[in-house]
Formats: C-alpha cells, sequence, structure tokens
C-alpha cells in the first residue's frame, strides 16, 4: 500500500506546491508529540523486583475506573477553533479572508507540542483558504469576462450572416440558404489555416466598423440598440488579433491604414470592415481561452480535494498519537472553510461545459469534452519493445561494418580520402541527429522523473507530445538505417558493384529522410514532424514572429548543430556540383562561393538567436533580452575569427581567435549560469546556487557547473591544430562536435528546472489566452 504522502506528492499539482498543505512538516510535528509521550527511564526508590514502580498497577487501575466512568458521559471538546475576518478596506485593499485559530480546552501533558501542532496546522488551513479563494476569484472574473466576449462573437457572426444572406438573396435562395445552415463550428473549422495560429500574447488593433444591424462605427459616440431596446454588446468593438505572423503584422498595418482611410470624415466614405476571417480566428482565441479555463477549474478542484484528504489523515495520526479525538471537531471547521464548501467552482464549469457544447461543438457533448477533457493515451510497451529491437539492431550493424571495413581496408591511405569525403558527412549528419535526440530523450525522462511539466512550458498538446521513448526510438531506428545504408554502400564498393552509381547511397538516404519529414500522412509521428518544421520556419523568420519559449529554445539547439550545417553544406554541395561522378572532392572546397557559405551557415544560428531577442526586447521592452543580443553577437565574432584562422593560420589571427573567444565565453558562461540556469544568487541559502533546487542531491549541480564549464572550452583545439592525419582530424571534429551536443543537452535540464520554478513561485499553472474583443472607450 502506497503512503499518502507519496500519492499527494506523486498528484500534486508541480506549480501549485507551495500552496499545498505542507503534509511533510505536520507529520514531523505529530511525530515530536509521539516522541515526548514516551515515559523517561527515572530511576525510583518504590521499584519492585522487576524493576517496574510498585504504584503502577494502581494508576493503572484508577485510568480504568475513569474511563469506564466517562463512558456515559458526553466526551467534552479537547480543542476550540475561533476564527475571524481579515483583509478588506482596513488593509491594504486586500479581500477578506476568514483566518482560524485554535486553542487547546483540555490540558496536554505534551502541551507545548500540541501547541505548536495545531498552530502550523492552523496557518496551513489559512494558506489553503487564501490560495484557494484567490484563485476562485480570478477564474469567476475570467469567466465573467468570457461570457462578455462570448456574446459579442454571437452577435457579430449574426452580422456576419444576415448581411451575406442579404448579398446572396439576390443570386439565389439556395445560396443563401445554404450559407444559413453553416453551423458555428464551420467557423472554428476554417481557422485551422496558418493564417489563424495559436494565439499569443503580443496583440495588434483590427478595426470593426459596421453600421449594419445595430453595430456602430469604432468612431462612432452613440451606443446602438438592439431590436428589443438593450445596447448591443458588439457596438464600437475592436477586434485585437495577435500579429504571430508576417501575414497578420502586414495585414495589421494595412488595416490600420484602411481604417483611417475609410473612418476620417473629412475624407468621406463609409466602412463595412467585419471580416469573416479575422471573426473566425477571434472564435479560436475565445475557444482556446475557455479551454483554458475549465483546464484550471479542474486543477483548482483537484487542489481543493487532495488537501482535504491531508488535513483527514494528518488529524487521524494525530489522533492515534495523542490518544484523543480531536480530528472530528476540526475537520467541521475544515468542512465549513471557503476551499470546502465553496460551489463557485462547480457551478462555473457546468456553465463553462454547457456554453462550449452550444457554441463550439454544435450541441454535441461528447465532441466538446474532447476539447475540455482530452483523453492521454497509455504509453505502450510495444514502443519499448522496438527501441530494444532497434537497439539490437544498430548495434550489430555497427560491429558489421566495422568488420567489413577492415577487411576490405576502406581506411588504407589508397582509399582513405575518397572514402572519408564521400561517407563522413553524412554519417555525421546522422549521427550527431541522433546523439541530439538522444540527449532529448534524457531530457524528457528527466523532466518527467523530477515532474517539471515541460508540456506546459513548451505549450505542447499532451496527447500529441513525443514521450522520452518515442524520441530513443526515433534515435535507435535513425541509426539502424544509417548504418544499413552504410554496411550495403561499402560492400557495394569493396566488390566493385554498380561502381559508378553506389554513391548514389548517401544521397537517397538523405532524400528518404526529407521526404519522411515532410511527408503529409498521419505516420512518423506527424504532429512532431510539422511542430518542427513550423518551428524552424519560426526561428528562420524570427523578427516577423511572436518568439515563444519553444521558439528561441529551437533556436539554442542550431547554436550547438554548426558543425552538422556544415556537413549539410559539404554534401549539397557533392551532388548538386556533380562530384559525385568525377569523384573531385576539391571542386567544392576550393570555390570561392563555398567559402562565403561558410561564413554565413556558422553565423545563421546565432544570427536568428539574436533577432529572436531583438523581437523580444521590441514586445516586452526589457534590456535583459538587449543584453542577451550581446551574448550572440560576441560569438557571431568569435566563430568568424576561429572560421578564418583555419583558412589563414597567421600569429594575428591566432591573438584575435584568442580574445573574441575568451571574451564570448566568459560572456556565455555567465549567461548560462546566472540567467538560464538562476544560479551564483548571493541571497540563497545554497552556495553558488539558488534557494529552490529540484534534486535533492546539491552536489550534482556543483558538477554540472564544473562540466558546462569544461565543455564551453572545446574551442581551444582550434588554436592548438593538431596535426594527426585526416582520419584522426575527423574523428576528433566528430568527438568535439558531439561533446557540444552533450553540453547542450545537459544544460537543457536546468534550463527547463529554473523556468518550472519560476512558474511554480509566480503559481502559473494555465496559460493566459489573450481575448480579441475591446471597447473603443478603453483607449
Amino acid at each position: 500500500m502506497v503512503k499518502f504522502s507519496k500519492e499527494l506528492e506523486a498528484q500534486l499539482i508541480p506549480e501549485w506546491k507551495d500552496a499545498f498543505v505542507n503534509y511533510w512538516q505536520l507529520k514531523k510535528n505529530v511525530k515530536k508529540i509521539k516522541l515526548a509521550r514516551k515515559p523517561k527511564h527515572v530511576p525510583d526508590s518504590n521499584c519492585g523486583f522487576f524493576g517496574r514502580p510498585v504504584i503502577d498497577p494502581v494508576r493503572i487501575l484508577v485510568g480504568k475506573v475513569s474511563e469506564w466512568a466517562n463512558n456515559g458521559r458526553d466526551k467534552p471538546e479537547i480543542i476550540q477553533v475561533k476564527s475571524k475576518i481579515s483583509g478588506g478596506e482596513e488593509e491594504d485593499g486586500e479581500d477578506e479572508f476568514q483566518l482560524y485559530e485554535t486553542e487547546l480546552v483540555q490540558l496536554f501533558s505534551e502541551e507545548d507540542e500540541v501547541r505548536v501542532f495545531f498552530e502550523k496546522l492552523d496557518d496551513e488551513l489559512n494558506k489553503v483558504n487564501r490560495f484557494f479563494k484567490t484563485k476562485e476569484d480570478e477564474f469567476v472574473e475570467r469567466g465573467e469576462l468570457l461570457n462578455k466576449q462570448l456574446q459579442i462573437l454571437v452577435d457579430l457572426k449574426g452580422v456576419l450572416s444576415d448581411r451575406r444572406r442579404k448579398n446572396l438573396a439576390g443570386k439565389g435562395g439556395a445560396a443563401a440558404s445554404g450559407f444559413v445552415s453553416r453551423s458555428d463550428s464551420d467557423f472554428s473549422e476554417d481557422c485551422r489555416s496558418e493564417h489563424c495560429e495559436s494565439p499569443s500574447d503580443s496583440q495588434t488593433d483590427d478595426a470593426v466598423s459596421v453600421e449594419k444591424r445595430g453595430v456602430n462605427s469604432v468612431n462612432s459616440p452613440r451606443r446602438s440598440k438592439s431590436r428589443k431596446g438593450k445596447p448591443n454588446t458588439a457596438a464600437a468593438m475592436r477586434i485585437d488579433i495577435p500579429a504571430t505572423t508576417p501575414a497578420r503584422t502586414i495585414a495589421a498595418v494595412t488595416s490600420m491604414l484602411w481604417e483611417d482611410l475609410v473612418n476620417n470624415p473629412k475624407k468621406g466614405g463609409g466602412g463595412d470592415d467585419v471580416n469573416r476571417k479575422k471573426i473566425q480566428c477571434a472564435e479560436k482565441m475565445i475557444r482556446g481561452a475557455f479551454v483554458e479555463l475549465y483546464r484550471g477549474l479542474g486543477l483548482l478542484k483537484t487542489y481543493s480535494s487532495l488537501n482535504m484528504i491531508a488535513f483527514t489523515k494528518i488529524l487521524k495520526k494525530f489522533d492515534k498519537v495523542s490518544n484523543q479525538q480531536a480530528s472530528a471537531s476540526y475537520l467541521n471547521v475544515v468542512k465549513r472553510s471557503d476551499f470546502i464548501s465553496s460551489n463557485k467552482v462547480v457551478k462555473l464549469m457546468d456553465e463553462v461545459e454547457t456554453l462550449f457544447t452550444q457554441h463550439f461543438a454544435n450541441n454535441e457533448r461528447k465532441k466538446a469534452m474532447k476539447f475540455l477533457r482530452p483523453t492521454h493515451h497509455k504509453e505502450s510497451h510495444m514502443v519499448t519493445f522496438f527501441v530494444g529491437i532497434s537497439t539490437g539492431s544498430f548495434v550489430t550493424l555497427f560491429i558489421l561494418y566495422a568488420i567489413l571495413a577492415h577487411l576490405s581496408r576502406m581506411f588504407s591511405p589508397a582509399t582513405k580520402q575518397a572514402y572519408m569525403e564521400t561517407i563522413y558527412p553524412v554519417f555525421s549528419i546522422f549521427a550527431l541527429l541522433s546523439l541530439h535526440l538522444f540527449m532529448y530523450g534524457c531530457n524528457l525522462f528527466m523532466w518527467k522523473s523530477t515532474r517539471i511539466n515541460y508540456n506546459f512550458i513548451f505549450e505542447f498538446q499532451p496527447s500529441n507530445a513525443l514521450k522520452y521513448r518515442d524520441a530513443f526510438l526515433i534515435c535507435t531506428s535513425l541509426m539502424t538505417a544509417v548504418f544499413g545504408a552504410m554496411v550495403i554502400h561499402l560492400i557495394l564498393l569493396s566488390k566493385g558493384i554498380f561502381s559508378r552509381q553506389v554513391d548514389f547511397i548517401p544521397g537517397i538516404l538523405l532524400l528518404c529522410s526529407v521526404l519522411i519529414l515532410i511527408c503529409p500522412l498521419n505516420i512518423f509521428y506527424r504532429p512532431t514532424r510539422y511542430c518542427f518544421l513550423r518551428v524552424i520556419r519560426n526561428i528562420v523568420c524570427s523578427p516577423f514572429y511572436k518568439v515563444l519559449m519553444v521558439d528561441f529554445f529551437m533556436a539554442d539547439q542550431l547554436t550547438s548543430q554548426i558543425p552538422l550545417l556544415r556537413h549539410m553544406e559539404s554534401i549539397a554541395c557533392y551532388f548538386i556540383s556533380g562530384s559525385f561522378k568525377t569523384h573531385r572532392y576539391q571542386t567544392c572546397k576550393s570555390g570561392k562561393l563555398y567559402g562565403e557559405l561558410a561564413y554565413v551557415i556558422s553565423f545563421a544560428p546565432y544570427f536568428w538567436r539574436a533577432m529572436q531577442c531583438a523581437r523580444r526586447w521590441f514586445d516586452e521592452g526589457n534590456p535583459d533580452h538587449l543584453a542577451n543580443l550581446g551574448k550572440y553577437v560576441s560569438a557571431m565574432v568569435a566563430a568568424g575569427a576561429r572560421l578564418t584562422y583555419t583558412r589563414q593560420p597567421s600569429q594575428l589571427w591566432m591573438v584575435i581567435v584568442i580574445v573574441t573567444s575568451l571574451v564570448a565565453t566568459v560572456y556565455q558562461l555567465y549567461w548560462d549560469f546566472v540567467k538560464d540556469w538562476g544560479f551564483f544568487d548571493r541571497k540563497s541559502k545554497n552556495l553558488f546556487l539558488r534557494d529552490d533546487l529540484v534534486l535533492k542531491n546539491k552536489g550534482i549541480y556543483y558538477v554540472s557547473i564544473a562540466l558546462n564549464f569544461v565543455l564551453r572550452l572545446v574551442w581551444v583545439e582550434t588554436v592548438i591544430g593538431l596535426n594527426i592525419g585526416m582520419l584522426k582530424t575527423r574523428m576528433l571534429e566528430f568527438f568535439l562536435a558531439s561533446l557540444e551536443v552533450i553540453r547542450r543537452g545537459h544544460w537543457n535540464y536546468y534550463r527547463l528546472e529554473n523556468e518550472h520554478l519560476n512558474n511554480v513561485g509566480k503559481f502559473r499553472a494555465v496559460k493566459t489566452v489573450p481575448l480579441p474583443f475591446r471597447e473603443m472607450d478603453s483607449d
């Protein structure tokens, strides 16, 4: 049977952990009471032959008689719980809260320990009540705001429907009736295109100016009224659609210009600016807000029930230790407190279910519940089975490849250069990619083990998010395919079969990988593949997209994969220039364009990341983003200096490389430890760390600091420039590139741990979705 403390730790909401009952501390207080009740061995002159006091039997008999005498009477109250109102207008404008305070009516032999226990219990009850009340008021206020937004949406959709019906009336009744028959859910379906992506925090104004069906122009001073004489909620409203894409940014600017042109009374003219696509996007935003509200209410309901069980369990432990019956009195007070007695959460959940079913699911409750309560697929053991099969196949093929390469003398001086120029870049691409996937799988495993809510941080859908077993399966399957192709290539090459076409195999392998990546069929983890492509698109177009956590996290991964990008350049040049036919491997390396592209590829990841910092500074106004931009600029300068030094080795360039690399390394180390990981807090109780740590062993953090410091210095090999032959040089390059990938995977865990702890500190467990409609009067 699992202890409740472990069950509570497994089920509590990680971001709200500090707001839960401190069950573990209360258990310690109960244990102190238990220790205080143990008899102290004091030598007594009235001891019998066996060391027991002679008076003990008399005390036991008197106790029994007293117990029998009290059986027929009502048991007196052991504790008395008083309550008072705290907060309100007199105390800094805070909301009113019920505060509870326990007084001991009966005298306990271990009075001090019992008093401390109930003081701590009162503090925990007040803490839970205060947090619950705050979150409840927040969700209720959000629900009222969403109801208003939904009413505006219904009115505007009615305006759009009436306008379309009148426009189509002249073309034929059938067409008009066909439009009217469209359900509300059709608007949500149309909004799944790339023109209306997931909403983010930034907002751009798009005007709504219609004078039909009582909806006034945005500049109209009067409020329109509906046919029943009530004010229309859609009057003088502005639609705020987040400018998360270049198309939306351009549309927002043109919309603002059009609003000035149309609504300027000097220029005259009228407007009819209710756009169907804007309404669809607004509907999707409101739908997402309802889903997040329902999720937050579910978390609050879980919070309430878990805390009630915790109070019940700890009071039963107290009764058992103290041989008293205090739990009944205190539990009655707990049941009357806000976090148990309030029914606002349940009522609001029922209301959200009803509204969502009516307006977003075409009155189909089952369809609505798929959005509100998405089912989480259980992890299948088949994935683990295939991981084992793939791993065994990969190891077998690797051993087979090593044996065949040795027997065929592919790494002899005569054939070494030709074979390495053909196979090494392709092998490095897939090997580095697989290593990165393996490290990401380890990250997923550690995040799950330490209850870091990475799905919430990255805004992934839990039903489609990649699990650590899936990452390991992709990694091992990819390496199995790669070494299978390498074995086939080696056999055909050594036997002289299809000698002119055999070098097509690396290209075919790359082509198949690209085709699988963009395959539209729902196979091979399509949600993950398409999410990856969307994030890469956002990174490449960094200044034009709202930067989310997953975007700059992936961009940081790319800064550690510059060798992979360089190998992709070599492979592209090798096949496009036709070198695989002529076997002239110096064609690409001696070309001027190839050398210039090497600089572009080395700069690109740092440039994209710098542009993301610039966009975040533009959106948020935080100067830390400009400082972060400087870090990536210094990395670009250092990368350019090292690349120039490898081509033009001289004493001057060596000095430039050392200076620029040292500056960039110090900058990066400071940002890693202080900003990204949150370490070196002077006021922290943990030396050189932070106050809150997820891992229990603090020594791991110190080892990680040292490891990250060492792996940041691998650029020193560029300055040393060891002359150890082509094969060993290639192997050394691959080893150093692998160390950087390992460092990045190691960095990932602590970066997300720090982000998770920031969410915990702010009790942020539900995403805040921006709402589309805003009154013009608030400008």
